[in-house]
């Protein structure tokens, strides 16, 4: 779980710097993270699979994102409207799938 945590603070500091256009080369963003340059690319091709807009930017030399993004990760507690609530559970109530869980 610790690294699991680690990777996550990792994810966000990268994404701060790419808000920022501060990234710098990716030898400069390992050193400013004490990661190894590999480690880098391994992040950036995650944030990739996770749909981020990233590029790196020749002429800022400094990873940027093609268009607004935002980036969350954690669990997040929203109050749920009717609509969404019964999306969610296949239009069955939560008060109602106690009993669809009773095979």
């Amino acid at each position: 779980m610790k690294q699991l945590t680690r990777q996550i603070a990792l994810l966000e500091r990268v994404d701060r710097l790419i808000r920022l256009k501060a990234t710098g080369r990716p030898k400069k963003l390992a050193e400013r993270l004490e990661v190894s340059e590999a480690t880098v690319f391994r992040m950036i091709d995650t944030m990739k699979e996770l749909n981020a807009p990233v590029y790196y930017d020749l002429a800022n030399q400094s990873y940027a994102y093609s268009k607004p993004t935002s980036f969350r990760c954690g669990f997040f507690m929203e109050d749920l409207d009717k609509d969404t609530q019964r999306n969610l559970t296949g239009g069955f109530g939560f008060k109602n799938i106690g009993r669809l869980l009773k095979f």
